[in-house]
């Protein structure tokens, strides 16, 4: 189990000026070819002396892999780090910056999550082994006076993280269309009016809150431009000066006096001593096939592999694989201890129940060679504790000390004999998560579970590639629940660059970004 407490960035920084600071991101194309739900894929190969450069997007041509992802411009985002020649942790890294832009109530840099990250070659990092990159937000050891308890910051640190061992472009590069959508307003997507709806008086409260997400006085409403230049300037900051600043930098020292304001308890030993690290995953046969789910303290993992096991057993039984999931939950929560040894008693486990749980969300990642990333990503309460760090645009997550911690739910599947991408699964949907997404994974890989949706409240995000990848990019597809609003997204058959791309109903790119030709 490897920890990483440096950033390997430069952490100091002057702050000056930050606010008004014109930036020079990068841009990203935000658009999309052809849905790639349901279509089958050719084999990619790139473009001639003729096309697109290496890092522009349109410079893979043919299968180029998709994402899946529950707010439709953030998997543009990272749609478009594929077609570039990105990989997929490149692209998870995106749109994990893009989704703090894009959807707030569930993601951001004051939250945190976990991820899943496969690389099929036995040469790569972890040996053709999917492995667990843990960066969930806990609670300050070292909290000052708080009326509003803050989570510690994880995001920014977990996707370096996820780069440092998977990426292969420049990290400063994958911030940009992020820094570029919240300076220049990115639309409001169904997901983020929705959640928006459910705590609006609250959240009216925070002058920060009100300042962004009600301009005029009223909340934003979906089709609307958001836009957010406190949270732009930070992201240039962390683009320019890289993500060690905001742990232990002059912007480490802004969050915490913020913090002190806003009454949140956070201070600058916190930041600097919480660290993303890499874990080994829960690991599961069926098969020929093997199943990685998250571990904890990603404990929605854990009850996801006791609820996939049961499937197993009872296919049709979605009620008792629910009820274990939920018992394996609370047991871990209630003693912690070896994991295996908790999925392995979870048959004999008494029935338990979980308090309400707050909302999480997923995305999932494949590439052209079968790199693969899954992650939930939370603020542990929607919209966090309500409060924004002023001068940073950093809405702070709730402190798990004060509020039950999600579910946060992803599984990856590989054929170790082959060394290939089997699946991929995302789940949200508070007590509902882990039994997602053990129902979607069960389906992708064809078991006899019911079909349709995954159970109610969960909501799942999936890649499949049955005939493996590498190998046969044909046979995959991505999709989103067809109950929310998300976005499934890559390149269809034979496709090279389509004349008239297909966009969400609600889609305007942000200005200054190209539309994608």
């Amino acid at each position: 189990m490897t920890q990483v407490g440096s950033d390997g960035n430069s952490t100091g920084s002057n702050r000056a000026g930050r606010t008004g600071r014109v930036a020079s991101a990068v841009l990203f194309a935000v658009a999309v070819s052809a849905s790639g739900c349901g279509v089958p894929n050719v084999v990619s190969n790139l473009t001639g002396p003729s096309g697109p450069p290496n890092g522009t997007p349109g410079y893979v041509r043919g299968f180029l892999g998709g994402v899946a992802a529950d707010e439709p411009s953030a998997a543009l985002v990272g749609r478009e780090v594929l077609s570039a020649g990105g990989t997929a942790a490149d692209a998870a890294v995106a749109v994990g910056f893009a989704l703090a832009v894009t959807l707030p109530s569930r993601a951001g840099l004051g939250g945190g999550g976990a991820c899943l990250a496969y690389d099929p070659a036995r040469k790569g990092p972890n040996k053709g082994v999917p492995e667990a990159v843990l960066f969930v937000p806990p609670a300050p050891a070292h909290p000052g006076a708080a009326d509003r308890p803050a989570a510690v910051p994880m995001l920014a640190r977990g996707l370096y993280l996820l780069h440092s061992h998977y990426g292969t472009r420049r990290f400063d590069s994958l911030i940009a269309p992020a820094e570029a959508m919240a300076r220049d307003g990115v639309t409001v997507s169904r997901s983020l009016a929705h959640d928006l709806s459910i705590v609006a008086a609250p959240l009216a409260v925070d002058p920060g809150a009100r300042a962004v997400f009600f301009p005029g006085g009223a909340p934003v409403q979906e089709g609307a431009r958001l836009v957010q230049p406190g949270l732009s300037g930070t992201l240039e900051e962390l683009r320019r000066s890289g993500v060690g600043d905001l742990y232990q930098g002059a912007l480490a020292h802004e969050l915490a006096d913020a913090a002190r304001d806003a009454g949140a308890g956070l201070t600058v030993p916190d930041l600097r001593d919480s660290v993303a690290r890499f874990a080994p995953v829960l690991e599961v046969s069926a098969g020929e096939t093997k199943i990685g789910f998250l571990p904890p303290p990603a404990d929605g993992g854990l009850a996801a592999a006791a609820a996939f096991t049961a499937l197993r057993q009872a296919p049709a039984d979605l009620s008792a694989a629910g009820a274990r999931a939920i018992a394996v939950a609370a047991r871990w929560r209630q003693g912690g201890g070896d994991p295996r040894a908790v999925l392995d008693a979870a048959a004999t486990l008494p029935g338990a129940s979980l308090p309400a749980l707050p909302a999480s969300t997923s995305f999932v990642v494949i590439d052209r060679g079968g790199d693969a990333v899954a992650c939930a990503l939370t603020m542990n309460n929607l919209f966090g504790n309500g409060r924004v760090a002023a001068g940073t645009g950093i809405l702070f997550a709730a402190s798990p000390a004060v509020v039950p911690p999600p579910l946060l739910a992803a599984a990856l599947a590989w054929n170790p004999r082959r060394h290939a991408f089997r699946a991929a699964v995302g789940a949200s949907g508070q007590e509902g998560a882990a039994l997602a997404a053990a129902v979607a994974m069960q389906q992708a890989l064809g078991a006899a579970v019911p079909a349709g949706p995954v159970p109610a409240p969960g909501r799942a995000n999936v890649i499949d590639c049955p005939g493996l990848l590498p190998g046969e990019p044909r046979t995959c597809t991505w999709r989103v629940d067809p109950r929310g609003s998300g976005l499934a997204v890559g390149n269809a058959s034979g496709q090279i660059a389509p004349e008239k791309p297909a966009l969400p109903d609600n889609y305007a790119p942000a200005p200054g970004i190209p539309t994608y030709r």
